[in-house]
């Protein structure tokens, strides 16, 4: 799709609607915007070089394609790991490397804590309201701090440890019994990893797993697989949706009813399901079954919090277990598939080391290569190629160079880990990268895909637990390889590394 057709104002084109708010006053009032921006600072530091746009729209025809973590990592090797770009009358400094995302997000975290969200975000997160994007401070400790304790945190991994082996072991019973039924056809490994994870969600967040559940909202009764399409699949593709007037905020009150009544159509839904699960779960709490799960834990701990950040917080956990592991396991079981070498090497590894009992989490930290395969697919396949951008509330240095306050700064994963300083051909896979003694097995801060610092990702030691933990019982268990023309299917969705079409392979069980 074409960046005049996305973005839009109810089927307006781009140039239409500038031509029209660019006549009179509010031209020249963005034009002196435009300028005042471009006037060198007073520090002694230089500012970022600037990617060459035009004016009003800066490099917004530059970022057509809907990969700008692509186009920004090549812009990295002209211009350096440290340069600005005009998005509207947005100036955006993105960070391409390990050392200066490193110091954004630790030495100088405490000028860029606070997010910045397209509109979409905003409405879907209420504003905020989940760990991964509420504004540093005392609320998103106590928020964090609540997650850790409940589900997510090493302790209470240890807790929910019954729920991840459930879901192994029903993951390799249907595709058993799918190798059985269609020994020659390829599975849709998404499906079947897919609908497990969503399970463990909702026992982790919920207490239970569900099969349907009554809204009383929307008076209608939703299937299993209607409440994953609307708490994960409607949000994450809303998540992306481009709203013209992110580029232009000056021009904020100008309507665009396509994108709001869309965005607004995703919350209205989430709010009622999500109201709908923790009503019945509701009911079960009164009936006195309390369960381990982050629900009844913050029914009981989270006494500062309204029933709407209860709410999102439930969600977000709902949405980040279904879908962040799926990426990474995915991608790493493709190239296993692609590559029968380097899986013959696991699955020698995974022999030597476990012999005839079953991988499990407990042996993780003996199976290097194990450990290597997660990390170079997370290097390469960064489910997040973009964290959303902060916010740069006082004048601040990165790499050398001067940033103002009022500036936006983007952290390209998908650069840093595309570096040619820092890797070795970046664009292959290869796990063998990670044997370096250098790195630990366990250690989660080899690539930048759960970030650093005080906001690293709250769930990455359960997306380790059970990516790793899955990929070894696959390998275990069967023998990988792509359908014809799988190999070349390696297109994503919008601005993730979301894989567009799922993973269909070929398995044959071990001896």
């Amino acid at each position: 799709m074409k960046m005049d057709e996305i973005l839009s104002v109810d089927g307006m084109s781009l140039q239409t609607a500038a031509a029209i708010v660019g006549v009179g006053f509010i031209t020249l009032f963005l034009f002196i915007r435009y300028f005042n921006g471009s006037k060198k600072t007073s520090s002694a530091l230089p500012p970022p070089p600037e990617i060459p746009g035009l004016p009003l729209l800066g490099n917004l025809l530059q970022l057509k394609e809907k990969k700008p973590h692509r186009t920004f990592t090549k812009w990295a090797e002209k211009y350096g790991p440290v340069y600005s770009i005009r998005t509207g009358s947005t100036k955006l400094v993105v960070l391409n490397s390990n050392d200066v995302a490193k110091e954004a997000m630790v030495t100088r975290f405490s000028s860029i804590s606070t997010r910045k969200l397209s509109n979409a975000i905003k409405v879907l997160t209420y504003d905020k309201n989940i760990v991964a994007l509420t504004d540093y401070g005392e609320h998103h400790r106590t928020v964090k701090r609540h997650i850790l304790t409940s589900t997510l945190g090493p302790n209470a991994q240890r807790r929910h440890q019954i729920h991840r082996d459930t879901l192994l072991e029903n993951v390799l019973k249907e595709l058993q019994a799918y190798q059985q039924e269609k020994p020659l056809e390829a599975v849709n490994f998404r499906k079947v990893f897919q609908d497990q994870l969503f399970g463990l969600s909702l026992k982790e967040v919920l207490g239970n797993d569900v099969e349907s559940v009554y809204v009383e909202d929307l008076k209608t009764t939703f299937s299993r697989e209607e409440i994953f399409e609307i708490l994960v699949i409607d949000p994450m593709k809303g998540a992306i949706e481009v709203d013209w007037r992110d580029f232009f905020p000056y021009l904020k009150w100008i309507p665009n009813k396509t994108f709001e009544n869309t965005v607004q159509q995703m919350y209205v839904r989430r709010q009622a399901v999500m109201t709908a699960l923790i009503k019945e779960q509701r009911k079960r709490i009164s009936n006195g079954k309390q369960t381990n799960c982050y629900l009844d834990y913050l029914l009981e701990e989270g006494n500062s919090l309204t029933e709407q950040q209860i709410l999102m917080l439930l969600w977000e956990a709902i949405i980040e277990s279904s879908d962040t592991t799926l990426v990474t396991t995915e991608w790493a079981m493709y190239e296993l598939a692609k590559d029968p070498v380097r899986q013959d090497h696991l699955y020698r590894e995974i022999k030597t080391v476990c012999g005839s009992d079953e991988v499990s989490e407990k042996k993780l930290s003996q199976l290097p290569y194990l450990m290597a395969v997660f990390h170079e697919s997370l290097r390469k396949h960064s489910p997040a190629p973009i964290v959303p951008p902060r916010y740069v509330h006082e004048d601040t240095q990165i790499g050398g160079y001067h940033i103002p306050a009022g500036t936006e700064i983007a952290i390209n994963i998908y650069g840093c880990n595309m570096d040619k300083n820092v890797w070795e051909s970046p664009e292959d896979w290869k796990p063998e990268r990670f044997l370096d003694e250098k790195y630990e097995a366990m250690d989660l801060h080899k690539t930048m895909a759960f970030g650093a610092g005080k906001r690293l990702c709250a769930g990455a030691l359960q997306a380790m637990l059970i990516s790793c933990t899955a990929i070894g019982r696959l390998v275990q268990k069967f023998e990988w390889s792509l359908r014809d023309g799988e190999e070349e299917n390696v297109d994503t969705f919008g601005l993730t590394t979301h894989r567009l079409h799922p993973l269909q392979a070929v398995i044959k069980p071990r001896n």
